[in-house]
């Protein structure tokens, strides 16, 4: 029995070949019939297509050709929790779509062995007029289940949902929330072998994306589920996936490890420099877009980005200065958890000098101490201390860096820290000052 259920978690679920999907920008085709025969005559004179854009030259110059996706391959075996992750744009969205058939490649394969439930977008499969009881029966028949079937999950799917009060009730009345949450219990209840998340959990609140992150966790692992994962926030990704793809501007960049792929997806270059940042303009604020005064490398001395508790972290920061002119800026650190929860801050004690026209390498000690075990991110900011105390933001870069503290014997005397009771920061011991 051991030996067949090896063989079934090894089975290729998803398979894909060569996978390329091709747009067009702007005008696809022509719009009226005389435009087309005017198109044709000047082709075959050899004449300017007198339908298209002032400057063109080509009489085939519909649109111009966009890859979202080029050349992808890769396989998933049953029972595998993938990650697919990549900046806005980088084709995660069409991938998905591709492999639950809703739109179709323009080279390649995609093979399933499987059913799909997916969740593309809040409210992706529902229909407005129809009670959230009655979208569930349509999803179940959709994805080929029959009435019986559904009627003996209908129950677990209700409750898990926590939207029984209103699930008679027609699905356009609802939140945002409650469509997640209903979508969500329907695709993680109803048999599919292959489960694909796209985002959507960002809409829901916290407690229910936990629920959400321990359900696929546990469907893959009882069930042999497997699931492909969409998601910007990196800790949710550290939590479910075993495997990881980066995507970038339609390239499959990396497949492989978890916290390898984080470091990519963040501007690392993790197979030479596992903690240094060359910073990209992706990753600048867009309120700060080309800043005269930029950061433009981070280089953290620790080990892949993990820390034990206890230790400071040591940190290089290069600043160019393009003006002209020296400049005088503070350096601000802010720490939150890989949920988004603010933490704590830090800025240097005094103003860096910085010398007009040249790049300022400056080392620094940050201090975690207090921080306890858990998954953090560093946004750094460059700041001008004006008057009265307020400051202007010369160059910000948002959760750029992602670092884990791990626990040792001594923190809280081994015991485990309960970070919905305490937070992330740690209380200092009690002090017996007398004892009878």
């Amino acid at each position: 029995m051991k030996g067949i259920m090896q063989n079934n978690m090894t089975e290729e679920i998803i398979s894909i070949e060569q996978v390329s999907k091709k747009y067009r920008l702007g005008m696809i085709g022509g719009t009226t019939l005389r435009d087309e025969l005017q198109r044709r005559r000047a082709k075959r004179k050899g004449l300017t297509d007198p339908t298209s854009k002032i400057g063109s030259s080509s009489v085939d110059n519909i649109g111009e050709e966009f890859f979202a996706l080029e050349d992808i391959s890769f396989t998933v075996n049953r029972g595998e929790r993938i990650g697919i992750i990549g900046h806005n744009g980088a084709g995660k969205s069409t991938l998905l779509k591709l492999i639950c058939r809703i739109t179709a490649p323009s080279g390649g394969s995609i093979e399933l062995n499987g059913r799909v439930a997916s969740m593309l977008e809040v409210g992706t499969g529902f229909h407005p007029e129809l009670s959230g009881r009655e979208n569930i029966y349509m999803n179940g028949a959709i994805l080929g289940m029959t009435k019986t079937e559904i009627d003996r999950k209908i129950e677990d799917i209700i409750d898990f949902s926590e939207c029984r009060k209103f699930i008679d009730t027609p699905v356009k009345r609802y939140s945002s929330g409650m469509y997640v949450k209903l979508a969500f219990s329907v695709a993680a209840h109803l048999d599919s072998e292959i489960m694909i998340m796209d985002e959507v959990l960002a809409v829901g609140d916290m407690a229910f994306q936990r629920k959400c992150i321990d359900k696929m966790s546990q469907v893959s692992a009882s069930e042999g589920r497997t699931i492909l994962y969409v998601s910007h926030n990196m800790n949710t990704i550290r939590q479910l996936c075993s495997r990881c793809i980066v995507l970038d501007h339609g390239h499959l960049i990396f497949n492989g490890d978890v916290e390898e792929a984080i470091s990519i997806y963040l501007g690392h270059d993790s197979k030479e420099y596992s903690s240094h940042i060359m910073v990209q303009p992706s990753m600048r604020s867009p309120l700060w877009p080309d800043p005269p005064i930029s950061i433009e490398e981070i280089i953290a001395e620790s080990n892949d980005g993990i820390i034990s508790f206890g230790e400071k972290m040591h940190f290089s920061v290069v600043i160019r200065n393009r003006n002209n002119e020296d400049a005088e800026l503070f350096l601000r650190i802010a720490i939150r958890t890989g949920n988004g929860a603010a933490v704590s801050m830090a800025s240097t004690p005094g103003k860096i000098l910085l010398r007009a026209n040249n790049d300022s390498k400056i080392s620094l000690f940050l201090d975690t101490s207090r921080l306890v075990p858990g998954i953090y991110m560093l946004s750094f900011a460059l700041l001008d201390g004006g008057a009265l105390g307020f400051d202007t933001n010369v160059d910000v870069l948002s959760d750029v860096y992602s670092f884990s503290i791990l626990a040792c014997p001594e923190f809280n005397h081994g015991a485990a820290w309960n970070t919905q009771w305490w937070g992330n920061i740690a209380i200092n011991d009690l002090t017996i000052e007398e004892q009878q």
